[in-house]
């Protein structure tokens, strides 16, 4: 018996935001923040820290493409709640149930919502919730 060889396919860790694809993310996540009715205050805390200057200008530029650079942090940031939408999307067959939940508090999370977790501020943060949405819907 002769043993056959294995073509492979390279695995790729994380691959790269393009710029296109970060102003698709801005335009967005404008509009799921508008969705999850946050407060300019969480949107900022959400997307790192951003300045409400900046947060303003999203949100009137967006469409345009004005939102400027987009660093690699803010990406994985927006990648994230990209995620965590996916997730609450097959989670939820009505969206507005979805977009409801994140800010109910959950006995999974000590009481608290899944907004008062994000809101904490990391990327680790948003990292862990699109990771539990993902594991209750069974996705691994």
């Amino acid at each position: 018996m002769q043993l056959q060889s294995i073509v492979t396919t390279p695995a790729t860790v994380g691959s790269v935001i393009t710029d296109d694809e970060a102003g698709a993310l801005a335009r967005t996540t404008v509009n799921l923040f508008k969705a999850w009715n946050l407060t300019d205050l969480e949107a900022c805390i959400l997307l790192g820290g951003m300045s409400a200057r900046t947060w303003a200008r999203w949100k009137t530029g967006a469409k345009e493409g004005g939102v400027g650079r987009i660093d690699r942090d803010l990406r994985t940031r927006m990648a994230h709640l990209m995620g965590i939408h996916k997730g609450l999307r097959y989670l939820f067959t009505e969206p507005a149930r979805g977009y409801a939940w994140i800010r109910k508090p959950n006995a999974t999370f000590g009481g608290q919502s899944a907004l008062d977790l994000m809101l904490r501020g990391e990327i680790s943060d948003l990292s862990a919730m699109r990771e539990w949405l993902d594991a209750e819907r069974g996705a691994w």
